[in-house]
C-alpha cells in the first residue's frame, strides 16, 4: 500500500424505492474498500502523519484509543507496512491484567497486536491527562521517541488527508454527508466541498463541543450543518432498530454498515429522504468512512444482550 499515492473511490449508485417519489439520486463514496484494515477517513489521516514521521525521521509512531479503537487497529497496520515500530496507548487499565484473555475476547486489539502494536494499557483517569506534559515525558523516559498521533487520528495534517475524498466528479452533488466522531473527516469535507454543497455531519456522539472542535481545525464556516438526533442515545449506543436497519441496507444494497458510525449516519439519511426534509430532485453523495473491521467484536457484545441479533 502506497501512502504517497492519490487515491480516488468510486461512487456506487443506491437505488431503493423510497428516493423515487422524490426523485432523490443517493449514491456512496466507498472509501471503506481503499484497504482492509486501513479503510476510510484511516487512511486519509494517517497519509500525512506518516510522511511527516518519515521526514522527522523518527522509526516509532505512538497513538491513542479505546479497546474497540478503529484507528488504534489501522496505525498499528500502517505502520507494520511502512516500517514504523507502533504504541498503543488503551484506556482501561484492567485490560492489562490479563492480556491473554483481553487478545483472546477483543478481535480489534488482537488484530493490532498481530500487527506488531505494543499495548500501555492506563486507567480512565490517566487517560483523560493523555496530553499533559508529565505524562508524554513519561511516555518519551519509557519508549524514547516517538511521532505522536492524537486520539481517532485528527490533526492538522489528517484533516489535509480528508480534503482528498471529494473529487470533480463530485461538484454534481448537493449534500455531502459525512459520520463524525473527532471532526476531522468532515472539516476535510467543508474545506474541499464547492459553494453549492451543504456538507451534513452525523455525530456518533452526544454534545455540543463538535461545533468549536470543527470550526477549529476548518477553513468555512458556512457550508455544513450537523444533525445531531441519529447518534441513539450516545457512542456506542444502538437499539434493535439500527441493527435491524443496518442489516436491511446490507441486504438491499450489499453494501455493509458499521454500528457506530456509517449505520447512525445511514439510520439519519433514510429517515429524512421518508420525511422530505431534502429538496425534490436532490443529489445526495454520503462517505463510507469504513469501520467495518469492529463489526465483529460489536456482534461479540451485541450477543450478551440480544441473542437473537447480530449484524452481517
Amino acid at each position: 500500500m502506497n501512502f504517497n499515492s492519490q487515491i480516488q473511490s468510486k461512487n456506487q449508485h443506491i437505488v431503493l424505492p423510497e428516493l423515487e417519489a422524490n426523485n432523490y439520486q443517493l449514491f456512496i463514496k466507498r472509501e471503506d474498500q481503499i484497504h482492509a484494515l486501513v479503510s476510510g477517513n484511516k487512511f486519509r489521516k494517517l497519509k500525512y502523519n506518516l510522511q511527516e514521521a518519515i521526514e522527522q525521521k523518527e522509526t516509532t509512531l505512538l497513538t491513542f484509543g479505546g479497546a474497540f479503537s478503529n484507528h488504534i487497529l489501522a496505525t498499528a497496520v500502517a505502520g507494520e507496512l511502512t516500517g514504523f515500530k507502533t504504541i498503543g496507548i488503551i484506556r482501561g487499565d484492567e485490560l492489562g491484567n490479563n492480556l491473554e484473555k483481553t487478545l483472546a475476547s477483543n478481535p480489534t486489539l488482537r488484530n493490532a497486536s498481530e500487527h506488531g502494536m505494543q499495548f500501555e494499557f492506563v486507567s480512565r483517569e490517566t487517560y483523560r491527562n493523555k496530553t499533559s506534559i508529565e505524562f508524554t515525558k513519561m511516555l518519551q523516559k519509557k519508549y524514547g521517541d516517538f511521532y505522536s498521533i492524537p486520539e481517532g487520528g485528527t490533526n492538522s495534517l489528517a484533516v489535509k488527508g480528508c480534503e482528498e475524498i471529494l473529487s470533480t466528479e463530485d461538484h454534481q452533488f448537493d449534500y455531502i454527508c459525512v459520520c463524525v466522531g473527532t471532526g476531522g473527516t468532515i472539516s476535510g469535507i467543508i474545506n474541499s466541498a464547492k459553494a453549492h454543497q451543504k456538507v451534513l455531519g452525523f455525530p456518533a456522539l452526544k454534545g455540543d463541543f463538535l461545533e468549536n472542535e470543527i470550526s477549529n481545525i476548518s477553513n468555512k464556516n458556512n457550508n455544513w450543518e450537523l444533525i445531531k438526533d441519529y447518534h441513539f442515545g450516545g457512542y456506542g449506543k444502538y437499539n434493535k432498530e439500527l441493527i435491524h436497519c443496518i442489516n436491511q441496507f446490507n441486504k438491499d444494497t450489499k453494501i455493509p454498515l458499521d454500528p457506530i458510525y456509517t449505520g447512525k449516519m445511514m439510520f439519519g439519511i433514510l429517515d429524512m429522504i421518508k420525511k422530505n426534509i431534502f429538496p425534490k430532485g436532490s443529489k445526495i453523495l454520503i462517505i463510507h468512512t469504513g469501520g467495518l473491521q469492529g463489526i465483529e467484536g460489536f456482534n461479540h457484545r451485541l450477543k450478551r444482550k440480544f441473542s437473537d441479533l447480530k449484524i452481517l
